[in-house]
């Protein structure tokens, strides 16, 4: 392998990584919004309630 071939195999592998950490990113995101939705089980009206559901109160 050539240090040409070297160059865009390295370029394409970063190219690759930073698609995964963008993705992560806005996963990580969405995870904090969920669980920011109904901090210590409180209910705000956004997230559904189910009667007779599990226990609430819980921390996280």
């Amino acid at each position: 392998m050539n240090e040409r071939e070297q160059g865009m195999e390295m370029r394409q592998r970063m190219t690759e990584l930073q698609t995964q950490v963008e993705d992560l990113k806005a996963l990580v995101n969405t995870l904090l919004s969920v669980i920011c939705e109904e901090p210590d089980g409180q209910h705000s009206g956004a997230a559904p309630s189910l009667a007779g559901g599990p226990a609430t109160s819980y921390c996280m």
